[in-house]
């Protein structure tokens, strides 16, 4: 799939119009429901192909966040033959009570991906959990950058941040 054809397969299959609420708590006119492209096998086989052109030979671990960013980790780990990770957005309380499932080991240079950047407040608690574990994160990409300050946010804590799309591919604007 081109570039193109992702960029209209994501907006055909998620874009909504209506009064929503973000995570971030900002009011938006639009939704993208990740859902709705992640669950599309065509889709979530060419955005792991693009997560993969930023996984460079130092990286040696995928990690998403649990929900959004499950299925896009493990597209990436298959399209790059690299383990991977799921980062809770909180402990368990059962079982082994992790915040990480999977394998992360202290030298580890990690590819952290994430499905749609508003303010990019819940990858920026994955990222630091990743490296308060040891690891290091490489790169935050993002399938959309809303470009509603992810992008600045995550620069200003010490990441470098992609997105494969933004808003403006998509043809929105606010």
């Amino acid at each position: 799939m081109t570039k193109q054809e992702l960029i209209k397969r994501v907006k055909e299959t998620s874009y909504l119009e209506g009064d929503f609420t973000l995570r971030s708590g900002k009011k938006s006119k639009y939704y993208l429901d990740k859902y709705l492209f992640e669950t599309h096998p065509d889709i979530l086989k060419a955005l792991g192909e693009e997560f993969a052109k930023h996984a460079g030979g130092d990286v040696t671990l995928i990690a998403g966040a649990e929900l959004g960013g499950v299925a896009l980790a493990a597209a990436t780990a298959m399209a790059t033959n690299k383990k991977w990770i799921i980062v809770r957005n909180s402990k368990k309380d059962y079982g082994t009570s992790k915040m990480i499932e999977g394998v992360l080991k202290k030298d580890d240079v990690v590819l952290l991906v994430e499905d749609i950047a508003t303010t990019g407040g819940q990858v920026l608690e994955a990222a630091k959990i990743i490296t308060e574990a040891g690891a290091k994160v490489k790169k935050i990409v993002a399938v959309i950058d809303r470009k509603q300050g992810a992008g600045e946010n995550i620069t200003a804590a010490g990441y470098k941040f992609e997105s494969i799309i933004t808003k403006e591919d998509l043809g929105i604007k606010d």
